[in-house]
């Protein structure tokens, strides 16, 4: 299905616009003014001759034919209607913002709708969704500052509001978004068309997903193993125990699967399964790093013996190994440092040292050249940078990134903070974690974070070429 003029449409309507921001829905009107929709808009409101300088449709049908999109948020009872009538217009896509479709039991109501819209060739979005979320069409259903960040992710979420905070969080930790969909019901597009269209696109690195129900098994999973053989597929399952499979049943109409029988059929066909949505946006942020992990030899580099053990035993536990260095990669890094408090193996612990963000970077040189690592984990406390190095706040940042830019291994900074009630500290953190995520460094919270994403990368990877091996 090519679904290009939804997400990049030269035309839209906005049926029920009004010159007011909130009355209980989402303003669409005002949200493509906001974002710099280039196309022609279109409010549809009898109430208004005209909104925000722009001539006001008393109905949908004093339109002209051909729309791309349209954005609807008329009351249930009035969608039949409003469907025959975008049908006739032939507009191409229609998106139902309202509730009270299937969601409600009223699946008589939603079977009407498709076969009205057939009528025209409209296709449906939804409805009980958001929408569509396309920053670079300005189309969107919030606005949200994305900086440095190159968009190069796709998401299909079944939940609005759960679409709308990972965007945020996306954009906090600057994954570029190119492309969302918020498809709630999905009672026409399903989740398989929107995740077809995205393992198609050549702008799309990586997909996220949020699906609480899949209508055509087969078809999904067809999709999801096309889309997998060059491109990672990250999904979060909603309704995973039967009270949530409830739950998600009032919120869309979701009829959730076996569990167990929908997490091997997701791996099998190379998905990635997480289960929070911290974790899908971890994986994400892995995924999308400039240079990504090709296998699980780790090396750890900080300050201190106890994050050290601790990244050994999480990434052992995991899956993932950290070879002992060569004596040579060895004798390399002592050249920096003192034999006092100090272990030069892997993990390696630069005791006091690794306050000092020039002899972090020439550790992590040292490990790079070193065969047996894959991945390289340098560790930064806050807490002691803020102490003890607050002069290197601004510059030490920038000489890791100097470093990371001469290697072929993906350099995965974990950057902790213990003292949650200290604005001073949480600033030098945000300063910090930017300088490092311009540069398309991935960057985690915790050991715990990153070694979840790398280890979930890295089985998707493996993955991948052992398919790739299978059909050559």
């Amino acid at each position: 299905m090519d679904l290009e003029r939804l997400f990049y449409p030269k035309s839209v309507a906005v049926i029920g616009a009004s010159p007011y921001m909130g009355g209980g829905k989402l303003p669409y009107f005002q949200l493509l003014r906001m974002a710099g929709f280039k196309g022609d808009v279109f409010p549809v409101n009898p109430k208004y001759a005209e909104i925000d300088g722009i001539r006001s449709y008393a109905s949908i049908d004093e339109l002209p034919e051909g729309i791309d999109f349209a954005i609807i948020a008329a009351p249930a009872g009035k969608s039949v209607e409003v469907i025959k009538a975008a049908a006739r217009r032939k507009i191409k896509f229609v998106h139902f913002f309202t509730s009270g479709f299937g969601e409600t039991g009223n699946h008589t109501l939603e079977r009407e709708l498709v076969r009205e819209a057939r009528k025209g060739g409209t296709r449906i979005v939804g409805p009980n969704c958001i929408g569509i979320y396309s920053p670079e069409a300005g189309v969107v259903f919030d606005y949200v500052k994305e900086e440095d960040a190159v968009r190069n992710v796709a998401c299909l979420s079944q939940s609005g509001g759960a679409t709308s905070n990972f965007v945020r969080m996306a954009a906090s930790k600057k994954v570029g978004m190119t492309k969302v969909v918020s498809y709630g019901n999905q009672i026409d597009i399903k989740a398989e068309h929107y995740l077809g269209y995205f393992a198609d696109d050549k702008r799309v690195r990586l997909i996220a997903g949020y699906i609480e129900d899949i209508k055509e098994p087969r078809s999904f999973l067809d999709a999801l193993g096309r889309a997998t053989r060059t491109k990672p597929v990250v999904i979060l399952k909603g309704g995973m125990t039967a009270q949530g499979a409830r739950a998600a049943a009032s919120h869309t109409g979701a009829l959730a699967s076996n569990h167990r029988i929908w997490s091997s059929a997701v791996r099998q066909h190379g998905g990635i399964l997480v289960d929070t949505f911290e974790r899908l946006l971890d994986v994400t942020m892995v995924g999308t790093g400039k240079v990504t992990p090709r296998g699980r030899r780790m090396g750890f580099l900080g300050a201190g013996g106890g994050a050290a053990v601790s990244f050994t035993d999480l990434a052992v536990l995991a899956g993932l190994s950290l070879p002992e260095l060569s004596p040579e990669t060895q004798q390399l890094i002592s050249r920096k440092i003192r034999d006092i408090n100090t272990s030069t193996t892997n993990p390696v612990d630069l005791g006091f040292y690794g306050f000092d963000f020039s002899i972090m970077a020439h550790t992590i040189s040292a490990m790079a050249r070193d065969d047996a690592i894959d991945v390289i984990v340098p560790y930064f406390s806050v807490d002691y940078i803020g102490t003890f190095a607050r002069d290197q706040v601004e510059s030490g940042p920038r000489t890791i990134i100097e470093m990371a830019r001469e290697l072929d291994k993906p350099v995965i900074p974990v950057l902790s903070i213990f003292s949650e009630n200290d604005i001073d500290m949480e600033n030098i953190r945000i300063s910090i974690f930017n300088e490092f995520r311009k540069e398309r460094l991935p960057v985690y919270s915790t050991i715990q974070d990153a070694i979840y994403a790398i280890s979930k990368y890295v089985e998707w990877q493996e993955r991948t070429n052992s398919l790739r091996e299978a059909v050559s």
